[in-house]
């Protein structure tokens, strides 16, 4: 009886102290049908994961789709310029792979992996984890797209805040290689090394950071790109010399005031306004008046036909 007992504990002690598996993510739900959510549904769709996407309506579902085929064209004609074929079968499979739903919580329930790309609210994503929380399999992991809300607080709203994390994923996501994991100080070890190398079976290069306001880029990047707009409001430089400046000077592909336009004076008065908020001490986060300004204008940049620039 005594060795039997023994032979129960070390069988016991064995499997209490072996650690959790790394999750094999193939089923993959991604809720919103914008921008990021249909690239992100666009490259786990291509290397080889089911993926359904989710948005409140078919029409903006059916908009998703077709701009992910759109996209998948000008992908495969560069990937496959000589073989026109095959792009046609890399399309095919990639599209049989794809499915889409108005019913997240009926989905999910199969799942291996949520990740969100909706609004940046976080009262909107309480709701939407909230109830997905109840529906999706204990083993499916959760992930925000967010780029200024932290991960933290969005994963509160779960049971499951250790089996959550951050993928920032970055626009256009079919031609973007960089994936922020973000690891929270409830994320375990084994959904961090998941998030890890799902990212890295989309092809992309992971890299990782603490649950810290903007992450990586967005921590460097938005203060510069408000830092542009101080040193313009002060008078000291032209945005057009700006510009120029970090363009010849620094290598950038685009000035800080062409990028702001491009990402939405909008988008970026919201990030910076949420980090004062936090932290109203720090002068890196100060908000501009004219930023403000121009928001309140309507001038969002690109996609209104003026920002800083104008735009036909």
């Amino acid at each position: 009886m005594a060795s039997v007992s023994r032979q129960l504990l070390a069988r016991y002690m064995s499997s209490s102290a072996a650690p959790a598996k790394k999750l094999a993510i193939k089923h993959v739900t991604v809720i919103g049908g914008g921008l990021m959510g249909s690239g992100i549904a666009q490259v786990a769709a291509a290397t080889g994961h089911t993926v359904v996407l989710v948005d409140q309506s078919e029409d903006i579902l059916k908009k998703s789709r077709k701009g992910i085929e759109d996209s998948l064209k000008r992908v495969t004609k560069k990937m496959f310029a000589e073989r026109p074929e095959v792009a046609s079968q890399f399309i095919e499979k990639t599209i049989s792979n794809l499915s889409t739903s108005t019913d997240a919580a009926a989905v999910v329930h199969s799942t291996d992996l949520v990740v969100e790309a909706i609004v940046e609210n976080l009262d909107v994503k309480h709701e939407l984890f909230t109830t997905l929380d109840k529906f999706a399999p204990e083993h499916a992991i959760f992930a925000s797209n967010t780029s200024s809300l932290p991960i933290t607080d969005i994963a509160n709203s779960t049971t499951r805040q250790d089996r959550f994390g951050g993928l920032h994923f970055f626009n256009p996501v079919p031609m973007m290689k960089l994936v922020e994991v973000i690891k929270a100080p409830m994320t375990s070890q084994t959904t961090y090394e998941s998030l890890l190398d799902f990212s890295k079976a989309l092809g992309k290069t992971p890299v990782s950071c603490k649950d810290t306001p903007g992450f990586i880029v967005n921590r460097l990047l938005v203060p510069y790109l408000m830092e542009s707009v101080r040193l313009y409001e002060r008078g000291h430089a032209s945005k057009e010399d700006i510009d120029v400046a970090m363009k010849l000077g620094a290598g950038y592909p685009m000035g800080p005031f062409e990028l702001l336009d491009y990402v939405g004076l909008d988008t970026s008065k919201y990030i910076i306004d949420g980090w004062h908020q936090m932290e109203p001490e720090n002068p890196l986060f100060a908000p501009s008046e004219l930023l403000n300004k121009l928001v309140a204008e309507k001038k969002l940049g690109k996609k209104t036909g003026e920002g800083f620039y104008k735009y036909k």
